[in-house]
């Protein structure tokens, strides 16, 4: 059965969507609530912090602006006990998330919609709930995906509504797709030189103990990685800066992001966008490593009303 971590009332759990295993059955519908000020320190903290990156803003944001489009992602702290932590610095598993026993979890992708304005300085409310739960066969060995649902709410109205994806596997790090092309001829593009301090800033701001991304001898001996892991949430920030300074006022409206590849501390990569074939309202965006094949995909769409 679903249950409502610290919420009012029982979550109803979903159907099977787990390839009809029925093993994480009873995840399905679990939910939990986090309240949160968005706090103006932690905004102009994180100003700071993309300083010099596509995903900084012309200034930090004050009270009454509203926040940068994903920057929610530095509130509604996940707050585990050291106690409580796994070996890879995350929360352990098996209260809110399922206890898949894959070792490795990475932000596989999002789909983000933003309804409204989420000013600095109030109190918001994040509501999130696991959707669904799959088991796969990779190339590399056993996957297990997790879609889990975030809406964050103002005033008694959605302001964002997330789709979550978590993927879990085996195996060592090196594991990955076949590498993949840029879409297009770039029309905007930036060179960013990631360094252990941004990492470990965006680490503190938005609460993640994942030590791929500050503990370059866990990186490297444990995960297999050649350095610090740049954070796949950290890149989707930036891919969408890069869309929203080609807005013309107009306000994002919907993007999504697909990871493909890790990216690492060791080289410079390159944020990229162009114009989407199938209208002037969307952007192609995407990160390209220091080889040129594709880290991640992304797709921004603005609306059609200029900032308020």
């Amino acid at each position: 059965m679903g249950r409502d971590n610290g919420a009012n009332g029982a979550a109803r759990p979903a159907a099977s969507a787990n390839g009809g295993t029925g093993r994480w059955d009873d995840w399905i519908g679990r939910r939990r609530r986090r309240a949160d000020m968005i706090d103006p320190l932690r905004a102009s903290a994180m100003a700071a912090t993309l300083e010099g990156t596509p995903a900084a803003p012309e200034s930090a944001p004050k009270p009454g602006d509203p926040l940068p489009p994903l920057w929610h992602w530095a509130y509604f702290w996940e707050v585990a006990a050291a106690s409580g932590l796994g070996p890879d610095g995350h929360a352990a598993r098996g209260d809110f998330l399922p206890p898949i026993e894959l070792p490795r979890r990475m932000w596989a992708g999002s789909r983000v919609r933003f309804l409204r304005p989420l000013p600095v300085g109030v109190t918001a409310e994040r509501i999130s709930t696991v959707e669904k739960v799959e088991e796969k066969q990779g190339r590399s060995g056993p996957l297990a995906f997790v879609t889990v649902r975030h809406r964050v709410r103002f005033g008694r109205k959605d302001v964002i509504d997330e789709e979550h994806d978590i993927v879990y596997r085996g195996g060592t790090a090196a594991a990955s797709g076949a590498s993949q092309t840029p879409p297009a001829e770039p029309a905007w593009s930036a060179e960013v030189r990631p360094d252990p301090v941004l990492l470990f800033r965006y680490s503190a701001l938005t609460f993640n103990g994942h030590r791929i991304h500050y503990d370059v001898d866990y990186a490297r001996k444990t995960e297999g990685y050649p350095g610090l892991v740049v954070h796949g949430p950290l890149l989707a920030s930036m891919m969408v800066g890069l869309a929203a300074a080609q807005g013309e006022g107009r306000p994002i409206e919907r993007f999504a992001f697909r990871a493909l590849a890790p990216v690492f501390d060791t080289a410079p990569f390159v944020v990229a966008g162009a114009p989407a074939a199938d209208g002037n309202s969307k952007i192609d965006l995407w990160v390209a490593g220091p080889e040129g094949a594709l880290a991640m995909r992304g797709e921004a769409a603005f609306a059609e009303r200029p900032s308020p």
